[in-house]
Protein backbone atom coordinates (compact mmCIF):
# COMPACT_ATOMS: atom_id res chain seq x y z
CA UNK A 1 0.00 0.00 0.00
CA UNK A 2 1.35 3.34 -0.82
CA UNK A 3 2.66 5.62 2.26
CA UNK A 4 0.43 9.01 2.23
CA UNK A 5 2.66 12.46 2.62
CA UNK A 6 1.19 13.56 5.50
CA UNK A 7 -0.42 10.89 6.97
CA UNK A 8 1.37 7.91 8.59
CA UNK A 9 2.08 7.23 12.01
CA UNK A 10 5.01 9.41 12.04
CA UNK A 11 2.64 12.56 10.96
CA UNK A 12 4.71 15.49 9.60
CA UNK A 13 3.25 18.75 7.97
CA UNK A 14 6.04 21.81 7.48
CA UNK A 15 4.78 25.40 6.21
CA UNK A 16 7.24 27.88 5.73
CA UNK A 17 6.03 30.81 4.49
CA UNK A 18 7.59 33.45 2.21
CA UNK A 19 7.47 36.87 1.21
CA UNK A 20 7.58 37.95 -2.37
CA UNK A 21 11.71 38.28 -3.46
CA UNK A 22 10.80 41.61 -5.15
CA UNK A 23 14.51 42.69 -4.11
CA UNK A 24 16.18 42.95 -0.73
CA UNK A 25 15.70 45.90 1.85
CA UNK A 26 19.74 47.12 1.89
CA UNK A 27 19.29 48.36 5.97
CA UNK A 28 21.65 47.54 8.52
CA UNK A 29 20.63 45.83 11.83
CA UNK A 30 20.71 48.11 14.28
CA UNK A 31 18.73 46.93 16.97
CA UNK A 32 17.68 49.73 19.23
CA UNK A 33 17.78 48.89 22.75
CA UNK A 34 15.49 51.08 24.94
CA UNK A 35 16.79 52.96 27.79
CA UNK A 36 17.32 51.19 30.76
CA UNK A 37 16.93 47.68 29.21
CA UNK A 38 19.63 45.18 27.52
CA UNK A 39 17.38 43.19 25.08
CA UNK A 40 13.92 43.22 23.29
CA UNK A 41 13.11 40.40 26.15
CA UNK A 42 12.99 42.48 29.17
CA UNK A 43 11.24 45.34 27.46
CA UNK A 44 7.96 46.00 29.34
CA UNK A 45 4.67 45.36 27.27
CA UNK A 46 4.06 49.32 28.36
CA UNK A 47 7.18 50.69 25.74
CA UNK A 48 6.53 47.50 23.14
CA UNK A 49 2.49 48.42 22.33
CA UNK A 50 2.35 46.62 19.23
CA UNK A 51 4.39 43.39 20.43
CA UNK A 52 1.35 40.41 20.20
CA UNK A 53 0.21 38.17 23.30
CA UNK A 54 -1.30 35.18 21.83
CA UNK A 55 0.29 35.46 18.31
CA UNK A 56 3.56 33.45 17.47
CA UNK A 57 6.64 35.50 16.60
CA UNK A 58 10.23 35.21 18.07
CA UNK A 59 11.62 37.77 20.21
CA UNK A 60 13.03 39.83 17.86
CA UNK A 61 14.06 40.44 13.74
CA UNK A 62 11.85 39.62 10.89
CA UNK A 63 9.91 36.60 10.35
CA UNK A 64 7.49 35.28 7.91
CA UNK A 65 6.63 32.04 8.98
CA UNK A 66 5.60 26.49 10.64
CA UNK A 67 4.99 20.58 11.58
CA UNK A 68 3.31 17.27 13.82
CA UNK A 69 6.17 14.65 14.55
CA UNK A 70 5.94 12.05 16.87
CA UNK A 71 3.03 14.62 18.64
CA UNK A 72 4.90 17.48 18.22
CA UNK A 73 4.35 20.13 16.15
CA UNK A 74 7.37 21.97 14.64
CA UNK A 75 7.10 25.60 13.01
CA UNK A 76 9.80 26.25 10.52
CA UNK A 77 10.03 30.04 9.28
CA UNK A 78 11.98 32.35 7.25
CA UNK A 79 13.79 34.35 9.64
CA UNK A 80 16.65 36.97 9.70
CA UNK A 81 18.80 36.38 12.46
CA UNK A 82 20.78 39.59 11.76
CA UNK A 83 17.71 42.27 11.38
CA UNK A 84 14.35 43.28 11.39
CA UNK A 85 13.79 43.50 7.57
CA UNK A 86 13.80 41.09 5.06
CA UNK A 87 17.57 39.72 4.22
CA UNK A 88 20.03 36.78 5.30
CA UNK A 89 17.30 34.42 5.19
CA UNK A 90 17.45 31.39 7.07
CA UNK A 91 14.77 28.49 8.35
CA UNK A 92 13.96 29.28 12.00
CA UNK A 93 12.79 26.22 13.90
CA UNK A 94 9.66 26.58 16.92
CA UNK A 95 8.21 23.76 18.33
CA UNK A 96 4.87 23.19 20.38
CA UNK A 97 3.09 20.27 21.64
CA UNK A 98 -0.24 22.25 21.06
CA UNK A 99 0.26 24.69 18.29
CA UNK A 100 -0.34 27.69 21.36
CA UNK A 101 2.67 27.56 23.20
CA UNK A 102 6.25 27.48 21.57
CA UNK A 103 10.41 26.67 22.23
CA UNK A 104 12.63 27.97 19.82
CA UNK A 105 14.95 25.97 18.51
CA UNK A 106 18.35 26.26 16.69
CA UNK A 107 18.63 27.43 13.19
CA UNK A 108 17.25 24.72 10.75
CA UNK A 109 18.69 25.36 7.59
CA UNK A 110 20.94 28.24 6.50
CA UNK A 111 22.49 29.50 3.17
CA UNK A 112 25.33 28.16 2.36
CA UNK A 113 26.29 26.00 -0.41
CA UNK A 114 27.06 28.15 -3.50
CA UNK A 115 25.21 25.50 -6.06
CA UNK A 116 22.50 25.47 -3.74
CA UNK A 117 21.54 28.22 -1.40
CA UNK A 118 24.42 31.08 -0.82
CA UNK A 119 22.68 33.61 -1.65
CA UNK A 120 19.56 32.40 0.37
CA UNK A 121 17.41 29.30 1.59
CA UNK A 122 13.93 30.25 1.09
CA UNK A 123 10.55 28.96 1.24
CA UNK A 124 9.47 25.48 0.82
CA UNK A 125 7.59 22.19 1.91
CA UNK A 126 7.67 18.52 3.55
CA UNK A 127 6.28 15.21 3.02
CA UNK A 128 6.92 12.11 4.70
CA UNK A 129 8.17 9.28 2.58
CA UNK A 130 7.80 5.44 2.81
CA UNK A 131 8.61 4.36 6.53
CA UNK A 132 7.89 7.54 8.26
CA UNK A 133 11.07 9.67 6.77
CA UNK A 134 10.71 13.25 6.86
CA UNK A 135 11.88 15.47 3.66
CA UNK A 136 11.85 19.22 3.44
CA UNK A 137 11.82 20.54 -0.69
CA UNK A 138 12.98 24.18 -0.25
CA UNK A 139 14.16 27.04 -2.36
CA UNK A 140 17.71 28.06 -2.58
CA UNK A 141 19.69 30.70 -4.50
CA UNK A 142 22.53 30.25 -5.93
CA UNK A 143 25.62 31.81 -6.29
CA UNK A 144 24.38 32.92 -10.39
CA UNK A 145 21.42 34.24 -8.31
CA UNK A 146 19.35 30.73 -10.15
CA UNK A 147 16.23 29.65 -7.95
CA UNK A 148 17.04 25.98 -7.70
CA UNK A 149 14.91 23.64 -5.86
CA UNK A 150 16.95 21.25 -3.24
CA UNK A 151 16.15 18.52 -0.53
CA UNK A 152 17.21 18.59 3.42
CA UNK A 153 16.55 15.98 5.68
CA UNK A 154 16.83 14.97 9.74
CA UNK A 155 20.00 13.58 11.01
CA UNK A 156 18.47 11.58 13.34
CA UNK A 157 14.61 10.45 12.84
CA UNK A 158 14.15 9.07 16.41
CA UNK A 159 14.89 12.61 17.94
CA UNK A 160 11.07 13.67 17.78
CA UNK A 161 12.45 17.79 18.02
CA UNK A 162 14.28 17.59 14.35
CA UNK A 163 17.07 19.50 15.56
CA UNK A 164 19.43 19.20 12.85
CA UNK A 165 19.01 18.97 9.62
CA UNK A 166 21.46 17.93 6.41
CA UNK A 167 21.61 18.46 2.94
CA UNK A 168 22.27 15.73 0.81
CA UNK A 169 25.11 15.37 -2.05
CA UNK A 170 22.22 15.04 -4.95
CA UNK A 171 21.13 18.61 -4.82
CA UNK A 172 19.94 21.11 -6.43
CA UNK A 173 17.51 18.44 -7.50
CA UNK A 174 15.42 20.58 -9.68
CA UNK A 175 17.14 23.37 -11.90
CA UNK A 176 16.51 25.80 -14.20
CA UNK A 177 17.96 25.06 -18.10
CA UNK A 178 17.72 25.65 -21.79
CA UNK A 179 15.93 23.00 -22.24
CA UNK A 180 12.93 23.22 -19.94
CA UNK A 181 12.95 26.95 -20.17
CA UNK A 182 12.07 27.86 -16.87
CA UNK A 183 12.72 31.79 -15.65
CA UNK A 184 15.34 31.00 -13.14
CA UNK A 185 14.29 34.25 -11.25
CA UNK A 186 10.53 32.79 -11.14
CA UNK A 187 11.16 29.59 -9.97
CA UNK A 188 10.11 29.16 -6.06
CA UNK A 189 8.57 27.17 -3.50
CA UNK A 190 8.02 23.89 -4.26
CA UNK A 191 4.65 22.12 -2.70
CA UNK A 192 4.10 18.92 -0.29
CA UNK A 193 4.51 16.25 -2.34
CA UNK A 194 1.76 13.57 -3.14
CA UNK A 195 1.96 9.93 -4.47
CA UNK A 196 -0.70 8.96 -6.52
CA UNK A 197 -1.54 5.50 -7.77
CA UNK A 198 1.39 4.62 -10.03
CA UNK A 199 3.03 4.95 -6.72
CA UNK A 200 5.10 8.01 -8.30
CA UNK A 201 5.81 11.55 -6.36
CA UNK A 202 4.25 14.75 -7.51
CA UNK A 203 4.81 17.93 -6.75
CA UNK A 204 4.32 21.73 -8.18
CA UNK A 205 6.68 24.66 -8.18
CA UNK A 206 5.58 28.37 -8.42
CA UNK A 207 6.19 30.03 -11.76
CA UNK A 208 5.36 32.47 -14.46
CA UNK A 209 5.19 32.49 -18.29
CA UNK A 210 4.68 36.54 -19.15
CA UNK A 211 2.08 37.44 -17.27
CA UNK A 212 0.61 33.15 -17.01
CA UNK A 213 1.06 32.16 -13.39
CA UNK A 214 2.14 28.50 -13.36
CA UNK A 215 2.16 25.95 -11.53
CA UNK A 216 5.04 23.37 -12.64
CA UNK A 217 4.33 19.77 -12.34
CA UNK A 218 7.39 17.24 -11.43
CA UNK A 219 6.84 13.75 -10.96
CA UNK A 220 9.66 10.98 -9.67
CA UNK A 221 9.80 7.85 -8.50
CA UNK A 222 12.66 7.84 -5.71
CA UNK A 223 11.68 11.91 -4.19
CA UNK A 224 15.10 12.55 -5.69
CA UNK A 225 15.48 12.23 -9.45
CA UNK A 226 12.68 14.66 -10.87
CA UNK A 227 11.17 15.31 -14.17
CA UNK A 228 9.37 17.93 -15.19
CA UNK A 229 5.85 16.93 -16.80
CA UNK A 230 4.55 18.59 -20.38
CA UNK A 231 2.25 20.64 -18.95
CA UNK A 232 1.90 22.28 -16.08
CA UNK A 233 -1.02 20.94 -12.62
CA UNK A 234 -3.06 24.53 -13.85
CA UNK A 235 -2.33 28.06 -15.06
CA UNK A 236 -3.91 31.31 -15.33
CA UNK A 237 -3.87 34.02 -17.66
CA UNK A 238 -2.79 37.79 -15.77
CA UNK A 239 -1.95 36.40 -12.24
CA UNK A 240 1.44 37.12 -12.53
CA UNK A 241 4.22 34.94 -10.32
CA UNK A 242 2.02 31.79 -8.65
CA UNK A 243 4.23 32.32 -4.93
CA UNK A 244 3.62 29.52 -2.16
CA UNK A 245 1.41 27.31 -4.24
CA UNK A 246 -0.37 24.29 -2.57
CA UNK A 247 -3.26 21.82 -3.51
CA UNK A 248 -4.98 19.71 -1.69
CA UNK A 249 -8.40 17.56 -1.16
CA UNK A 250 -11.34 18.71 0.92
CA UNK A 251 -14.09 16.65 1.90
CA UNK A 252 -17.68 17.31 0.50
CA UNK A 253 -20.29 16.88 3.07
CA UNK A 254 -18.48 17.23 6.30
CA UNK A 255 -15.18 18.96 8.52
CA UNK A 256 -13.14 15.91 8.50
CA UNK A 257 -10.12 16.20 6.08
CA UNK A 258 -8.52 14.10 3.46
CA UNK A 259 -5.11 12.24 3.15
CA UNK A 260 -4.30 13.60 -0.50
CA UNK A 261 -2.74 10.14 -1.39
CA UNK A 262 -5.87 8.20 -0.23
CA UNK A 263 -8.58 10.20 -2.27
CA UNK A 264 -7.35 9.25 -6.09
CA UNK A 265 -10.31 7.61 -6.86
CA UNK A 266 -12.70 9.04 -3.74
CA UNK A 267 -15.52 10.83 -5.46
CA UNK A 268 -16.96 12.59 -2.06
CA UNK A 269 -13.79 14.64 -2.51
CA UNK A 270 -12.96 18.34 -4.29
CA UNK A 271 -9.67 19.89 -4.79
CA UNK A 272 -8.18 23.84 -3.95
CA UNK A 273 -5.79 25.41 -5.54
CA UNK A 274 -4.30 28.27 -3.51
CA UNK A 275 -1.65 30.36 -5.08
CA UNK A 276 0.62 33.55 -3.27
CA UNK A 277 -0.04 36.50 -6.00
CA UNK A 278 3.52 37.91 -5.88
CA UNK A 279 1.92 41.80 -7.29
CA UNK A 280 -0.78 42.26 -5.14
CA UNK A 281 0.59 40.27 -1.68
CA UNK A 282 -2.84 38.07 -1.52
CA UNK A 283 -3.60 34.37 -1.17
CA UNK A 284 -6.07 33.20 -3.93
CA UNK A 285 -7.74 29.75 -4.80
CA UNK A 286 -10.27 27.71 -6.57
CA UNK A 287 -12.15 24.76 -5.80
CA UNK A 288 -12.20 22.08 -8.52
CA UNK A 289 -11.72 18.52 -9.95
CA UNK A 290 -8.56 16.33 -10.67
CA UNK A 291 -7.82 13.38 -12.61
CA UNK A 292 -4.68 11.86 -11.49
CA UNK A 293 -4.81 9.30 -14.91
CA UNK A 294 -4.10 13.23 -16.68
CA UNK A 295 -2.93 15.36 -13.81
CA UNK A 296 -4.79 18.27 -15.03
CA UNK A 297 -6.45 20.10 -12.20
CA UNK A 298 -9.98 21.84 -13.18
CA UNK A 299 -11.68 24.55 -11.48
CA UNK A 300 -15.30 24.52 -11.00
CA UNK A 301 -17.27 25.66 -13.63
CA UNK A 302 -18.14 29.54 -13.10
CA UNK A 303 -14.67 30.32 -10.54
CA UNK A 304 -12.83 33.34 -10.87
CA UNK A 305 -9.45 32.83 -11.49
CA UNK A 306 -8.56 36.16 -10.62
CA UNK A 307 -6.46 37.62 -7.98
CA UNK A 308 -8.68 40.90 -7.68
CA UNK A 309 -11.83 39.56 -7.55
CA UNK A 310 -11.58 35.71 -7.08
CA UNK A 311 -11.96 33.76 -3.85
CA UNK A 312 -9.47 34.46 -1.08
CA UNK A 313 -8.00 32.66 2.26
CA UNK A 314 -8.41 36.28 3.85
CA UNK A 315 -9.76 39.21 1.92
CA UNK A 316 -6.53 41.86 4.17
CA UNK A 317 -3.24 41.32 5.10
CA UNK A 318 -2.66 37.48 5.35
CA UNK A 319 0.06 36.12 2.86
CA UNK A 320 2.24 33.40 1.49
CA UNK A 321 0.08 31.14 3.28
CA UNK A 322 0.86 27.17 3.29
CA UNK A 323 -1.82 24.54 5.06
CA UNK A 324 -1.28 20.50 6.17
CA UNK A 325 -2.87 17.61 7.15
CA UNK A 326 -3.08 16.85 11.06
CA UNK A 327 -4.08 13.10 10.68
CA UNK A 328 -3.64 13.16 14.68
CA UNK A 329 -6.75 15.59 14.69
CA UNK A 330 -7.73 14.46 11.12
CA UNK A 331 -7.96 18.36 10.12
CA UNK A 332 -6.16 20.95 7.35
CA UNK A 333 -4.62 23.75 9.45
CA UNK A 334 -3.62 26.72 7.95
CA UNK A 335 -0.87 29.25 8.57
CA UNK A 336 -0.24 32.41 6.89
CA UNK A 337 2.61 35.37 7.76
CA UNK A 338 0.99 39.09 8.62
CA UNK A 339 3.53 41.93 7.90
CA UNK A 340 3.65 45.40 9.13
CA UNK A 341 1.88 48.27 8.01
CA UNK A 342 4.10 50.36 9.76
CA UNK A 343 7.61 52.08 7.60
CA UNK A 344 10.74 50.18 7.74
CA UNK A 345 12.20 52.63 9.64
CA UNK A 346 9.80 52.34 12.27
CA UNK A 347 10.76 48.10 12.09
CA UNK A 348 14.27 48.30 12.65
CA UNK A 349 13.64 50.92 15.77
CA UNK A 350 11.10 48.46 17.81
CA UNK A 351 13.76 45.58 16.29
CA UNK A 352 11.35 42.97 14.94
CA UNK A 353 8.42 42.85 11.85
CA UNK A 354 6.14 39.99 10.87
CA UNK A 355 3.98 38.00 12.83
CA UNK A 356 2.05 34.68 12.15
CA UNK A 357 -1.55 34.56 12.18
CA UNK A 358 -3.47 32.09 14.44
CA UNK A 359 -3.69 28.54 12.77
CA UNK A 360 -6.81 28.00 11.35
CA UNK A 361 -8.82 24.94 10.31
CA UNK A 362 -9.86 24.19 6.57
CA UNK A 363 -13.04 22.92 5.68
CA UNK A 364 -15.08 22.87 2.52
CA UNK A 365 -18.67 24.35 2.85
CA UNK A 366 -21.68 22.57 2.12
CA UNK A 367 -22.35 23.97 -0.91
CA UNK A 368 -18.89 22.34 -2.39
CA UNK A 369 -18.01 26.29 -3.50
CA UNK A 370 -15.67 27.92 -0.73
CA UNK A 371 -14.22 27.52 2.01
CA UNK A 372 -14.69 28.14 5.68
CA UNK A 373 -11.37 29.04 7.55
CA UNK A 374 -11.81 29.00 11.67
CA UNK A 375 -9.06 29.98 13.72
CA UNK A 376 -8.12 25.96 15.63
CA UNK A 377 -10.17 25.00 18.77
CA UNK A 378 -7.28 25.11 20.58
CA UNK A 379 -6.75 28.94 20.39
CA UNK A 380 -9.92 28.80 22.64
CA UNK A 381 -7.76 27.37 26.01
CA UNK A 382 -6.33 31.00 25.62
CA UNK A 383 -10.10 32.04 27.17
CA UNK A 384 -10.58 33.53 30.78
CA UNK A 385 -13.41 35.79 32.39
CA UNK A 386 -16.48 35.35 29.89
CA UNK A 387 -18.32 38.53 29.13
CA UNK A 388 -21.86 37.40 28.31
CA UNK A 389 -25.00 39.20 26.55
CA UNK A 390 -28.39 38.17 25.09
CA UNK A 391 -30.85 39.98 23.21
CA UNK A 392 -30.12 43.27 23.17
CA UNK A 393 -31.50 45.58 20.75
CA UNK A 394 -29.09 48.36 19.38
CA UNK A 395 -30.89 51.64 18.06
CA UNK A 396 -29.61 53.78 15.79
CA UNK A 397 -26.54 55.83 16.27
CA UNK A 398 -26.04 53.83 19.54
CA UNK A 399 -22.77 52.35 20.85
CA UNK A 400 -22.33 49.50 23.85
CA UNK A 401 -19.34 49.19 25.87
CA UNK A 402 -18.22 46.06 26.58
CA UNK A 403 -17.09 46.01 29.81
CA UNK A 404 -14.51 43.79 32.41
CA UNK A 405 -12.49 42.73 29.37
CA UNK A 406 -8.61 43.24 28.28
CA UNK A 407 -9.52 45.14 25.00
CA UNK A 408 -6.15 44.64 24.02
CA UNK A 409 -5.96 40.98 23.93
CA UNK A 410 -9.23 39.42 23.55
CA UNK A 411 -11.66 36.78 21.16
CA UNK A 412 -15.15 38.29 20.96
CA UNK A 413 -18.45 36.49 19.24
CA UNK A 414 -21.41 38.34 18.42
CA UNK A 415 -24.03 37.52 16.03
CA UNK A 416 -26.89 40.31 14.33
CA UNK A 417 -30.72 39.23 13.93
CA UNK A 418 -33.76 41.37 13.38
CA UNK A 419 -32.98 43.27 10.23
CA UNK A 420 -35.98 45.05 8.61
CA UNK A 421 -34.47 43.76 5.05
CA UNK A 422 -37.44 45.59 3.06
CA UNK A 423 -35.26 48.94 4.31
CA UNK A 424 -31.82 47.67 2.44
CA UNK A 425 -30.69 49.60 -0.14
CA UNK A 426 -30.13 48.51 -3.43
CA UNK A 427 -26.49 47.85 -4.33
CA UNK A 428 -25.04 49.51 -7.83
CA UNK A 429 -24.35 45.90 -9.86
CA UNK A 430 -20.74 47.66 -10.26
CA UNK A 431 -19.85 47.05 -6.93
CA UNK A 432 -20.21 43.50 -6.91
CA UNK A 433 -16.72 42.59 -8.05
CA UNK A 434 -15.12 45.47 -5.78
CA UNK A 435 -15.75 45.22 -2.21
CA UNK A 436 -12.54 46.76 -1.39
CA UNK A 437 -13.51 49.60 -2.74
CA UNK A 438 -17.01 49.77 -1.33
CA UNK A 439 -15.61 49.80 1.86
CA UNK A 440 -13.19 52.00 1.20
CA UNK A 441 -15.83 54.88 -0.20
CA UNK A 442 -18.48 53.81 2.64
CA UNK A 443 -16.69 53.39 5.64
CA UNK A 444 -17.50 53.10 9.33
CA UNK A 445 -18.40 56.90 9.27
CA UNK A 446 -20.89 56.78 6.70
CA UNK A 447 -24.69 55.87 7.44
CA UNK A 448 -26.87 53.26 5.30
CA UNK A 449 -30.23 51.83 5.94
CA UNK A 450 -28.73 48.46 7.30
CA UNK A 451 -25.24 49.52 8.59
CA UNK A 452 -22.89 49.83 9.54
CA UNK A 453 -23.04 47.49 12.66
CA UNK A 454 -20.57 45.66 14.18
CA UNK A 455 -17.54 45.84 16.80
CA UNK A 456 -15.31 48.59 17.43
CA UNK A 457 -12.05 47.39 18.80
CA UNK A 458 -9.22 49.40 19.83
CA UNK A 459 -10.63 52.79 20.47
CA UNK A 460 -9.33 55.45 22.48
CA UNK A 461 -11.85 56.46 25.50
CA UNK A 462 -12.44 59.78 23.50
CA UNK A 463 -12.74 57.98 20.33
CA UNK A 464 -10.19 59.66 18.47
CA UNK A 465 -8.58 56.05 17.48
CA UNK A 466 -10.74 53.23 16.77
CA UNK A 467 -11.13 50.24 14.75
CA UNK A 468 -14.47 49.12 12.98
CA UNK A 469 -14.96 45.81 12.10
CA UNK A 470 -18.60 45.22 10.59
CA UNK A 471 -21.77 44.71 8.30
CA UNK A 472 -23.92 46.29 5.48
CA UNK A 473 -26.99 44.50 4.26
CA UNK A 474 -27.83 45.56 0.59
CA UNK A 475 -30.76 44.44 -1.88
CA UNK A 476 -28.96 42.75 -4.54
CA UNK A 477 -31.46 44.42 -7.21
CA UNK A 478 -34.81 46.12 -7.56
CA UNK A 479 -36.70 43.22 -8.99
CA UNK A 480 -35.81 40.22 -6.13
CA UNK A 481 -35.49 39.93 -2.89
CA UNK A 482 -31.70 38.86 -3.11
CA UNK A 483 -29.50 40.71 -0.30
CA UNK A 484 -25.94 40.85 -0.14
CA UNK A 485 -23.95 41.20 3.03
CA UNK A 486 -20.80 43.49 2.99
CA UNK A 487 -18.25 42.91 5.62
CA UNK A 488 -15.62 46.07 5.95
CA UNK A 489 -11.91 46.38 8.40
CA UNK A 490 -12.34 50.10 8.75
CA UNK A 491 -8.51 51.45 9.60
CA UNK A 492 -8.63 54.70 8.64
CA UNK A 493 -9.24 55.82 12.39
CA UNK A 494 -6.97 53.23 13.78
CA UNK A 495 -4.35 55.49 14.79
CA UNK A 496 -3.05 59.05 14.84
CA UNK A 497 0.17 58.23 13.68
CA UNK A 498 -0.18 59.56 10.44
CA UNK A 499 2.97 57.57 8.61
CA UNK A 500 1.01 53.65 8.88
CA UNK A 501 -0.67 52.34 6.24
CA UNK A 502 -4.93 52.24 7.28
CA UNK A 503 -6.15 50.33 3.96
CA UNK A 504 -9.65 49.78 4.56
CA UNK A 505 -10.37 45.97 3.68
CA UNK A 506 -13.85 44.14 2.32
CA UNK A 507 -15.71 41.18 1.14
CA UNK A 508 -19.09 39.44 0.77
CA UNK A 509 -20.25 37.42 2.96
CA UNK A 510 -22.26 34.26 1.13
CA UNK A 511 -24.63 34.48 3.51
CA UNK A 512 -28.73 34.73 3.23
CA UNK A 513 -29.92 37.17 5.94
CA UNK A 514 -33.48 36.52 5.87
CA UNK A 515 -32.70 33.43 7.34
CA UNK A 516 -29.62 32.85 8.99
CA UNK A 517 -27.84 35.12 11.53
CA UNK A 518 -24.85 37.48 11.13
CA UNK A 519 -22.26 36.11 13.03
CA UNK A 520 -18.67 37.64 13.43
CA UNK A 521 -15.78 36.25 15.53
CA UNK A 522 -12.99 38.76 15.76
CA UNK A 523 -9.85 38.40 17.72
CA UNK A 524 -8.14 41.65 19.03
CA UNK A 525 -4.31 41.35 19.75
CA UNK A 526 -2.12 44.79 20.33
CA UNK A 527 -1.39 45.40 16.80
CA UNK A 528 -3.65 42.60 14.53
CA UNK A 529 -6.82 42.15 14.23
CA UNK A 530 -8.41 39.16 13.13
CA UNK A 531 -12.04 38.87 11.81
CA UNK A 532 -14.25 35.94 10.63
CA UNK A 533 -17.61 36.41 9.22
CA UNK A 534 -20.52 33.05 9.20
CA UNK A 535 -18.44 30.74 10.37
CA UNK A 536 -15.22 31.98 8.51
CA UNK A 537 -16.54 32.33 5.28
CA UNK A 538 -15.00 35.40 4.68
CA UNK A 539 -11.97 36.39 7.43
CA UNK A 540 -9.85 39.71 6.73
CA UNK A 541 -7.08 40.56 8.82
CA UNK A 542 -5.23 43.75 9.38
CA UNK A 543 -2.69 45.31 11.53
CA UNK A 544 -3.44 48.48 13.37
CA UNK A 545 -0.81 50.94 15.66
CA UNK A 546 -3.00 53.32 17.82
CA UNK A 547 -1.03 55.90 19.95
CA UNK A 548 -3.57 56.27 22.80
CA UNK A 549 -6.10 52.92 22.61
CA UNK A 550 -2.81 50.65 23.42
CA UNK A 551 -2.45 48.22 26.81
CA UNK A 552 -5.17 49.19 29.67
CA UNK A 553 -6.34 52.26 27.40
CA UNK A 554 -8.20 50.13 25.01
CA UNK A 555 -11.85 49.29 24.89
CA UNK A 556 -14.17 47.66 23.15
CA UNK A 557 -17.97 48.57 21.39
CA UNK A 558 -20.22 46.81 19.61
CA UNK A 559 -21.90 49.77 17.78
CA UNK A 560 -25.15 50.18 14.82
CA UNK A 561 -24.35 53.63 12.97
CA UNK A 562 -27.27 52.54 10.31
CA UNK A 563 -30.41 53.82 10.14
CA UNK A 564 -32.11 51.22 11.25
CA UNK A 565 -32.42 48.62 14.41
CA UNK A 566 -30.72 45.97 14.96
CA UNK A 567 -30.50 43.30 17.46
CA UNK A 568 -27.56 41.35 19.01
CA UNK A 569 -28.79 37.76 19.42
CA UNK A 570 -25.84 36.85 21.47
CA UNK A 571 -21.96 38.28 22.87
CA UNK A 572 -19.27 36.57 24.28
CA UNK A 573 -16.33 37.42 25.00
CA UNK A 574 -12.97 36.84 27.09
CA UNK A 575 -9.61 38.22 27.98
CA UNK A 576 -7.11 36.49 26.54
CA UNK A 577 -3.95 34.45 28.43
CA UNK A 578 -0.45 35.52 26.60
CA UNK A 579 1.36 32.40 25.01
CA UNK A 580 4.45 30.82 26.57
CA UNK A 581 7.70 31.27 23.92
CA UNK A 582 10.60 30.07 25.36
CA UNK A 583 13.73 29.22 23.98
CA UNK A 584 16.44 31.24 22.29
CA UNK A 585 17.31 31.34 18.68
Amino acid sequence: MATSPLSSSLLLTIVILLLGQGGVHKIEASHEVYKGYQSLETIPPKFQPYRTGFHFQPPRNWINGPMVYKGIYHLFYQYNPKGSVWGNIVWAHATSKDLVNWELQPVALSAAEPNMDINGAWSGSATILPGGKPVILYTGVNSKNQQVQNVAVPKNTSDPYLIEWTKPPQNPIMSPTTQNQINSSSFRDPSTGWLGPDNIWRVVVGSKIGRRGVAILYKSKDFVNWVKDEKPLHSAHGDGMWECPAFYPVSIGNRNSVDTSKSSHDLNVKYVLKMSLDDIKHDYYTVGSYSYHTDVYTPNKGSIENGFSGLRYDYGKLYASKSFYDGEKNRRVLWGWVNESSSVDDDVKKGWSGVMAVPRRIWLDKSGKQLHINPVQEIAKLRVNPVNLRNHVLQPSSLLKVHNITAAQADVEIAFEGLDLSKAEVLDPSWISKPQVLCNQNDSSVRGSLGPFGLRVLASRGMEEYTSVFFRVFKKNTKSNQHMVLMCSDQSRSSLDKDVDKSNYGAFVDVNPAHEKLSLRTLIDHSIVESFAAKGKSCITSRVYPKLAINKAAHLYAFNDGLQSVKISRLNAWSMKSVQITGKQ
